[in-house]
C-alpha cells in the first residue's frame, strides 16, 4: 500500500500542479477553462483504458507469455519512473516558471485551445506512466485491494494538495518533496528490477546466474511487518540470486549517484553531455565487441552410441546407433552384433514432445513386422519345446499332438527414441516374436510366444548404453546453459548497452543543442548591440 500510495501522490502531484499552474494563468487572464477542463477528463478516460487494456492483454496470454509481458511491464515501469525522478529533481524548482513561459507562447499564439492541449497532453503522459507503474507495482503487491487503496488515496491528496496551492492556502517545497520522495521510489523501482528479472527466467528469457547468494528468510519472517515492508514494499525476496542482486545493486548505486552526487562536485552541461556520448561510445564499442567476439560452446559428443542387449544378463555389446537427420526429419542406422544395418525412419510429423532431465525432447514410436530369414518353417517338438523356454506351451497336449508342426513367424520389432537438440538422447528396441501352429492334429491354429528368440529378433532387442545417456544428458544440459549464457552475453546486454548508449546521445544531443542556441541568441544580440553602438557613434552628415 505504502508504495503505491507514494506513486499515485508523486504522479497525481506532477499532474495537478502543471493543471493548477495552466489554470491559474488562463484565470489570470481571464480565459475559460472549459475546454482545459476537458482535455484533462479525456486524458484520465485515455489512461484507465490503457491500464485496463494492459490488464485484459495480459490475462488472455498463455502461462509462459504472462510472464514475459509482466517483465516487459516492469521494465518500462523503471524507464519511466527512473526518468520521472531525474526530471523533477532537476526542474522541479523551475518547472513554475517554464510552464508559465510556455503557457504564455502558447496562448499569443493559438489561445486557449493550445494550453487545453497542453493539459491534456500533461495528464496523458502522467497517467499512462502512472498505470503501467500500477500494474507493475499490483503484480508484486501481497494484497491487491491494499495496493488499489492506497494508489487511490495518493491521487485523493495529490488532488488535495493542488488545490491548496492553486487556491494559495497550501505551500510547499517541490524540489525537497520530490527530492525524498526520489530516494523511496528509487528503492521501489529496484524491486520491480528483481520482479522483472524472476518473470523473465519463469517465461524462459533468462536463465543465467539463478544460483541463491543470500538467504534473507530470518530478515522477513512471513506475516511480520518488516515482512510487508521489504518483500511487500520494496519487492526484495527472502532468497534473491546472483543476477537479481547485481542488478539491484548497480541500478540502486547509479541512479543514486546521477541524482544524489552533490551539485558543487558535477561537471559544468557541456562537460556532463560530452561524457554522455563518450560513455555511448564505450557501450556501442562493447556491444559491437560482445556481439562479434563473444565465445559460442561447441558440443563434442561421439559420432555413434553403444548397444547392450534388453537382457541384463548379456553384458556383451550389441553393437551401434547412429543418428541422421534427413529432409523429413531422422532415421536411425542401427548396427547389431551380426554387422547387418537396420534403418529405422523417424519423420518429423510422427514425432511427439516430451521432456528429459529438464531437456525438451521430441519422442518417436515405430513398429514394423516381418518374418525372420532363418526360421524353419516346420517344427519338431523338442525345437517348439526349446522356443518355448524348455517348458512345453501351455494348451498343447504332445499325446494328441506329437508333431511335426507346421509354422508361421512374425516378429513385432517396436522401436523408440528421444532427441534433443538434434542429438540422440536415448533409444531402445524390443521383439515380440510369435508362432503360428497348424498341423499335427490340431483343430485350429495355436499362437504362442517366443521365449528364446531367433537371429533376427535378437537383433532387435537392445538399448543405447545407460552410460552413454547419462553423458549426452549431461552435455545437453551444459550445452543449455551455455547457449543461455551465450544468449544473454552476445545478445540482451549488446542491445541493453545499444539502447542506453542510444538514450545518452538523444541526451547529450538535447543539451548541446541548447547550449548552442544559447550561444547563436547570445551572438545575434552582440551584433544588434555591436551595430546599434557603430550606428550612434557615427558622425553627423553637415
Amino acid at each position: 500500500m505504502l508504495a503505491t500510495f507514494i506513486i499515485g501522490l508523486r504522479e497525481g502531484l506532477e499532474a495537478a500542479l502543471i493543471v493548477g499552474i495552466i489554470a491559474a494563468f488562463l484565470r489570470k487572464n481571464g480565459k475559460s477553462l472549459f475546454a482545459m477542463w476537458m482535455g484533462v477528463g479525456l486524458a484520465l478516460m485515455l489512461s484507465v483504458m490503457v491500464g485496463v487494456a494492459l490488464e485484459m492483454t495480459e490475462r488472455a496470454l498463455p502461462q509462459a507469455s504472462q510472464e514475459g509481458m509482466e517483465s516487459v511491464i516492469g521494465l518500462i515501469a523503471v524507464f519511466f519512473v527512473t526518468g520521472m525522478i531525474m526530471w523533477m529533481n532537476t526542474h522541479a524548482h523551475t518547472m513554475k516558471n517554464e510552464l508559465e513561459s510556455e503557457a504564455a507562447q502558447a496562448i499569443s499564439q493559438s489561445g486557449a485551445r493550445a494550453l487545453a492541449s497542453m493539459a491534456f497532453l500533461a495528464v496523458l503522459k502522467e497517467g499512462f506512466e502512472t498505470s503501467v507503474f500500477l500494474l507493475a507495482t499490483f503484480s508484486v503487491a501481497q494484497s491487491a485491494m491494499w495496493a488499489a487503496a492506497g494508489a487511490v488515496t495518493g491521487l485523493l491528496v495529490a488532488v488535495g494538495i493542488g488545490c491548496g496551492i492553486y487556491f494559495g492556502g497550501i505551500r510547499i517545497n517541490l524540489s525537497r518533496f520530490f527530492r525524498f520522495t526520489g530516494l523511496f521510489l528509487i528503492l521501489v523501482a529496484g524491486g520491480l528490477i528483481i520482479n522483472a528479472l524472476l518473470t523473465a527466467h519463469e517465461a524462459g528469457w533468462l536463465n543465467i546466474g539463478q544460483q541463491r547468494v543470500a538467504d534473507l528468510a530470518w530478515l522477513v519472517p512471513p506475516g511480520t511487518v518488516r515482512s510487508a515492508l521489504i518483500t511487500g514494499v520494496l519487492g526484495i525476496p527472502p532468497d534473491p540470486n546472483l543476477i537479481q542482486t547485481v542488478a539491484w545493486l548497480l541500478y540502486i548505486v547509479i541512479v543514486s549517484l546521477l541524482i544524489y552526487w552533490p551539485a558543487h562536485r558535477r561537471p559544468s552541461a557541456i562537460n556532463g553531455a560530452r561524457l554522455r556520448l563518450a560513455f555511448a561510445g564505450v557501450m556501442v564499442v562493447s556491444a559491437v565487441g560482445l556481439r562479434l567476439f563473444y565465445p559460442n560452446y561447441t558440443l563434442q559428443l561421439p559420432a555413434s552410441a553403444p548397444l547392450v542387449s534388453n537382457d541384463t544378463r548379456n553384458t556383451a555389446p550389441a553393437g551401434e546407433v547412429k543418428l541422421l537427420s534427413d529432409t523429413n526429419g531422422y532415421q536411425l542406422n542401427v548396427t547389431p552384433a551380426d554387422g547387418n544395418v537396420r534403418v529405422t525412419v523417424l519423420p518429423a510429423s510422427a514425432a511427439i514432445a516430451g521432456h528429459h532431465g529438464g531437456l525438451q525432447t521430441r519422442e518417436w514410436q515405430t513398429k514394423s513386422r516381418f518374418t525372420p530369414a532363418d526360421a524353419p518353417a516346420v517344427l519338431t517338438l523338442d525345437q517348439l519345446v526349446a522356443f518355448y523356454g524348455n517348458r512345453i506351451p501351455i494348451g498343447l497336449n504332445p499325446a494328441m499332438h506329437p508333431g511335426p508342426y507346421q509354422a508361421q513367424w512374425s516378429v513385432s520389432c517396436t522401436v523408440q527414441a528421444s532427441v534433443a537438440q538434434g542429438v540422440l538422447l536415448g533409444a531402445s528396441a524390443r521383439a515380440d516374436e510369435l508362432i503360428t501352429l497348424s498341423g499335427s492334429g490340431l483343430q485350429s491354429p495355436r499362437t504362442i510366444t517366443v521365449r528364446h528368440p531367433t537371429a533376427a529378433a535378437s537383433a532387435c532387442n537392445w538399448q543405447v548404453s545407460g552410460a552413454y545417456q547419462q553423458t549426452v544428458s549431461d552435455a545437453l544440459q551444459q550445452l543449455q546453459i551455455a547457449q543461455d549464457t551465450y544468449r544473454f552475453w552476445a545478445y540482451m546486454l549488446p542491445v541493453i548497452l545499444a539502447a542506453l548508449a542510444l538514450i545518452f546521445v538523444f541526451s547529450a544531443r538535447r543539451v548541446l543543442l541548447k547550449h548552442r542556441n544559447e550561444r547563436l541568441a547570445a551572438a545575434g544580440e552582440y551584433n544588434l548591440s555591436f551595430g546599434s553602438q557603430l550606428h550612434t557613434n557615427l558622425p553627423k552628415n553637415k
